[in-house]
């Protein structure tokens, strides 16, 4: 079975959305271990595989440029990527949000370049996983 997250990031700095069973998702992040969070979100599949899907579709854009991606449209969102473009691949800007967005309980946080090519390949897996 394949596996229904994932992890972007280095040792150092990453982060993970991991499905741990129905609508529930685990947002875990990690800053040099000084600066961590870990919690549950309520996200149905269909959601994340849009998520997945549109990640996929900026990731084949020809030009490469600058976009940005939330797990959901609501103001319960817990995650947004907006992508940088460096190099070959693109580093991302991260905004969790474990308790709606509010501005009040927020962390953000940012991801050294990933090949464009391996950035594919982990949302392709994910979303693949879960449109069975």
């Amino acid at each position: 079975m394949e596996e229904r997250r994932i992890r972007l990031g280095n040792d150092d700095v990453w982060l993970e959305l991991a499905r741990i069973g129905g609508d529930s998702w685990q947002v875990t992040a990690d800053w040099c271990s000084w600066l961590t969070a870990d919690f549950t979100a309520d996200l149905s599949t269909a959601e994340v595989v849009d998520f997945a899907a549109r990640m996929v579709s900026h990731l084949r854009a020809s030009a490469g440029g600058r976009f940005s991606a939330a797990v959901t449209p609501g103001r319960n969102n817990p995650l947004t990527l907006k992508a940088e473009p460096v190099g070959d691949g693109f580093a991302f800007f991260v905004r969790l949000t474990p308790n709606g967005d509010d501005d009040v309980c927020h962390l953000q946080m940012e991801i050294d370049p990933i090949a464009t090519l391996e950035l594919r390949e982990t949302f392709s897996a994910l979303h693949g996983a879960l449109v069975v």
